[in-house]
């Protein structure tokens, strides 16, 4: 029997009557790499005006306070979240639980400061490591993964663990796609090493998001009053589907140039899409709005 295809909506107010919390993904949903979505702008803080919790989960390699600050630069209204749960901070608490006192860092040092000014010592000398942490491409616009095969091999020498700051494989700023951190740390799994992931879609991004609006409602909430949104099949869908709970999928984001036939959302390109990854989103919408 074929799988009846997700209603595309128009208007996410019906729907998000049914959930008392939204686990909602940042880049792609809230704002597009540069300025905020007006949809979701209007959206997110209707859910919470009804009694509704937003937990922004993101794969942003930052700490939940530089997110913030990058939110209000881009035009995000405070009005929009309740609390942040950023893969930095995930990839902070992983490098302190396993007592990681020297950290090799691939990434932007000035971009990424947030988290390498965070870890306990940032080291030059991969003989000195505890481990490699990668929050991305030092230049993302010029350069390739697979340039860093050189450093990955030498981390592979000295059997260094690899903690992965933002597993997303690639983000659309405006209209570019680029390469994440993500894409080195597949070359690294690859290559026989020993990968941390800490962000989407592995479980313990959604179930930091869960714990996060327990603390903050004061109880656990039933995950059929959970919605996962994202723009994302490989991160945001399949972290829903591992966690249990109902996503809503927004195609105008990370998967738009194979979704869209002359300007318009094409409900068989969003069908084979999802059949292709066993994906089940509860709804398909453009962008988020009321």
């Amino acid at each position: 029997m074929t799988a009846t295809p997700p209603p595309i909506l128009t208007s996410a107010a019906e729907l998000l009557r049914n959930y008392d919390v939204l686990l909602c993904d940042v880049w792609g949903v809230v704002h597009d790499g540069r300025k905020a979505y007006a949809g979701a702008n209007i959206a997110l803080p209707r859910f919470r005006a009804m009694g509704g919790t937003v937990i922004l989960v993101s794969n942003a390699p930052m700490t939940a306070p530089a997110v913030a600050a990058l939110l209000d630069d881009k035009g995000v209204s405070r009005d929009a979240w309740d609390g942040i749960v950023p893969s930095g901070d995930i990839a902070l608490s992983h490098i302190a639980a396993q007592g990681y006192q020297r950290v090799y860092g691939i990434g932007a040092r000035v971009r990424d400061a947030s988290f390498f000014d965070a870890v306990p010592r940032l080291v030059d000398d991969m003989g000195e490591a505890d481990a490699v942490a990668c929050t991305g491409l030092a230049n993302d616009r010029t350069e390739k993964p697979e340039q860093y095969l050189p450093v990955l091999e030498q981390a592979m020498q000295h059997r260094l663990p690899f903690v992965c700051v933002n597993p997303d494989l690639a983000v659309h700023v405006g209209a570019d796609l680029l390469p994440c951190a993500g894409a080195i740390a597949t070359l690294y799994e690859q290559m026989g090493g020993t990968v941390f992931w800490g962000g989407k879609p592995h479980p313990i991004a959604y179930a930091t998001g869960l714990q996060m609006a327990a603390e903050l409602r004061g109880h656990t909430t039933d995950k059929a009053r959970v919605l996962g949104i994202g723009d994302a099949v490989r991160t945001d869908l399949e972290a829903a589907a591992g966690a249990g709970v109902d996503s809503l999928f927004i195609a105008a984001g990370l998967h738009r140039e194979a979704l869209y036939i002359g300007g318009k959302l094409d409900a068989r390109s969003c069908a084979a899409l999802f059949k292709a990854h066993d994906a089940k989103p509860k709804a398909v919408m453009d962008m988020l709005v009321w």
